[in-house]
């Protein structure tokens, strides 16, 4: 009886982690996935093309970015930024170089 019990035990601890490890696999290709579509933005407005592929001229856009976020006219540049995207993915159109939303660094 007793070697019952403990083989019943250990599948269910078997099937307790095998649990865990799929929550785990969940969240990581969930991640995964955010991340692939948000290289897919930066594609998607040709940024990879603009700056020739240089990583850190695009690591310091997303920088300055999170600068004018921070700041105290931060809503204002989400609430440009926001419906100009909006515009964007409705028309599937390429962002343009004279448009006032993206202001001056």
């Amino acid at each position: 009886m007793t070697r019952r019990l403990v083989a019943m035990r250990h599948r269910l601890e078997l099937a307790q982690a095998q649990t865990g490890m799929r929550e785990w696999q969940i969240k990581r290709r969930e991640r995964t996935r955010q991340l692939i579509e948000l290289g897919g933005l930066v594609v998607k407005a040709e940024l990879v093309d603009l700056t020739d592929d240089d990583r850190a001229m695009l690591y310091g856009a997303f920088l300055w970015m999170a600068d004018k976020l921070r700041s105290e006219d931060g809503a204002h540049a989400a609430a440009l930024w926001q419906r100009r995207g909006k515009r964007a993915f409705g028309t599937d159109a390429l962002p343009r170089g004279d448009d006032p939303a993206i202001g001056a660094p």
